[in-house]
């Protein structure tokens, strides 16, 4: 049997990873001569938001997100909209000037 290229396998493959994650831990202890002189504990973990977030991983970055998140909403709903006629969903006004009072010379 000969080994076939399947584009499909990646994206199979991907939505697991993104879908239930996957952790990797590993211990390394460099020694010279039998005498441990460094030793390095790594975790790593791949996995979707929505996954992370259900076992507990960015917990916080998650919730300083949708705080903000909810500042500025409440910001922007409360303010009036000629101030904000400018802005986009991304938060980014457009590249020409266009407040009041400003001169093309500045």
């Amino acid at each position: 049997m000969r080994p076939r290229k399947d584009d499909e396998s990646l994206v199979d493959v991907l939505d697991v990873l993104l879908r239930d994650g996957a952790i990797l831990r590993a211990d390394v202890i460099v020694s010279v001569a039998e005498v441990p002189l460094v030793g390095i504990k790594l975790t790593a973990a791949i996995a979707g938001m929505e996954t992370m977030n259900e076992y507990g991983l960015f917990e916080d970055w998650d919730a300083h997100r949708r705080k903000a998140a909810a500042g500025r909403r409440l910001y922007y709903d409360s303010a009036p909209d000629s101030e904000h006629e400018g802005v986009t969903e991304l938060g980014v006004g457009s590249a020409r000037d266009d407040r009041p009072g400003r001169d093309e010379t500045d």
